[in-house]
């Protein structure tokens, strides 16, 4: 098992990018599906929970296969799919992952939002969150992404919202934006197979954090196109 918490800044504020997420989720599944990749809605409706209220839940298939690296290819069914659970309470929603063919594979993801810079250390209770958890701070402007999902117009160093008027975001952004948001995310990976644990948990990290900070620099990033509108 391998935990990790993410702490992703954002230009927005926390009831902005309730609106932001839903629009940016919608696009990337409409892209997807543009490219044969697919994201199959299972389930999708209201859920009760007496500890965080009215919430909704949802259940997606993701086929998966056009992602994997040629070594997982090789080993994996030709349809390979991974079933997504996620229980949304908005600012706080849990999310599930289990594999097709891989009972011994998961991925749970925690996720809490918060007005600020990514400050509160005791966000996750101790029950969900290891002593050595590693904390891994995501800059949507700075860090590095893969070549082939870099655009201009999505380079929030150059980027400016007309909008919101906010950007571009320089070096040192987070400590001088105003307003500013964090998604802190706990990410837990298990794949329970002798030999290749380590290697696998590492490489589903490395993409996990690939598509937070894709996601949530595309987020602000489209600002203009879902700023102002109603849920």
């Amino acid at each position: 098992m391998l935990m990790k918490e993410y702490r992703i800044c954002m230009p927005l504020t926390v009831e902005e990018y309730r609106i932001g997420q839903l629009y940016m989720i919608s696009k990337h599944s409409n892209e997807q599906s543009e490219r044969g990749e697919g994201v199959e809605v299972v389930l999708n409706e209201p859920f009760e929970d007496p500890e965080h209220g009215a919430g909704q839940l949802t259940e997606k298939r993701i086929y998966l296969n056009n992602k994997l690296p040629s070594w997982a290819r090789a080993v994996v069914p030709k349809i390979f799919y991974v079933t997504e659970k996620a229980w949304n309470y908005y600012p706080y929603t849990v999310t599930g992952n289990d594999c097709s063919f891989l009972p011994k594979f998961s991925i749970h993801i925690e996720t809490k939002y918060e007005d600020n810079k990514g400050s509160n250390d005791n966000i996750f209770t101790s029950e969900s969150r290891n002593e050595e958890t590693e904390v891994c701070f995501v800059d949507i402007a700075y860090d590095e992404i893969p070549e082939r999902h870099y655009k201009d117009s999505e380079d929030l160093r150059f980027f400016k919202s007309k909008k919101t008027n906010r950007g571009l975001l320089q070096e040192g952004w987070i400590d001088t934006q105003e307003p500013i948001m964090c998604s802190y995310k706990l990410v837990t990976v298990k794949f329970e197979v002798w030999g290749l644990q380590t290697r696998v948990e590492q490489f589903v990290h490395k993409v996990i954090r690939d598509v937070l900070l894709l996601g949530h620099r595309q987020a602000f990033a489209w600002v203009d196109e879902w700023i102002g509108e109603c849920l």
